[in-house]
């Protein structure tokens, strides 16, 4: 199996084009496609800069030519849970035509839109990557071979990798950017590249709350490594 990560730039796709008009992002929850009238359901959750750039941004989906149709299912603050419906677009329907399939979620912000795609033979992935640059504008972000032990693998253990999903979840603000600043500072590395005095100068706070800060999230994420181990033994 050939696994395509994409960043794409198509033309036709109604997400693309409001996400260029408006400040929202858009990620897939649930999509199925429907081959007899060749357009695609999807469940999405839209991210707005704010309340009004959401309400913008959907209004702008909503009156797109290529929409189908869009159900609004909830809305909290700037985000919103919808369903919609769209015509297939040019690549979609290259891709189709060519056996590909969508092998994880995508997510689509700021005029570009981040697609994972499958094939099951390498010519024909090198076929469709010719035929999507004639109408499209993409970059492939990576590419891989995946054999019967990856995929094997891969299956597997997919809970265990939601667990440390979890765990990341998990973190609360102050305790993600403290720890994401002591590891490009260096603070973990041997020998150091940031001392707890210089993250404490670094947050403007005292050395034992920026030791608490990181002793609790590495805690947090431990437990959930260590979850996760369980669930690759079992």
């Amino acid at each position: 199996m050939i696994d395509l990560t994409l960043d794409m730039e198509q033309y036709d796709c109604p997400f693309i084009d409001t996400t260029v008009a408006n400040d929202v992002a858009f990620s897939a929850v649930h999509w199925e496609f429907d081959e007899a009238r060749h357009q695609l359901a999807t469940r999405m959750l839209v991210e707005g800069d704010d309340r009004g750039a959401l309400e913008n941004g959907l209004h702008t989906l909503d009156d797109h030519a290529n929409m189908h149709e869009l159900d609004l299912l909830s809305k909290q603050a700037n985000v919103a849970h919808i369903r919609t419906t769209i015509e297939e677009t040019a690549a979609m329907g290259t891709i189709r035509a060519n056996d590909g399939y969508i092998t994880g979620p995508f997510h689509i912000e700021a005029g570009s839109e981040r697609w994972h795609v499958g094939f099951d033979r390498e010519p024909v992935a090198d076929e469709t990557l010719g035929s999507l640059d004639a109408d499209n504008e993409f970059s492939v972000v990576e590419r891989s071979d995946m054999s019967l032990s990856d995929l094997s693998g891969f299956v597997q253990n997919v809970g265990a990798a939601m667990t440390l999903v979890d765990g990341c979840k998990d973190l609360s603000d102050t305790e993600r950017v403290t720890l994401e600043t002591a590891v490009q500072e260096g603070y973990f590395e041997s020998p150091r590249g940031a001392t707890l005095g210089d993250l404490a100068d670094r947050f403007g706070v005292s050395k034992p709350a920026v030791s608490k800060r990181l002793r609790r999230g590495q805690g947090k994420l431990a437990e959930n490594a260590v979850d996760a181990l369980d669930d690759i033994d079992e």
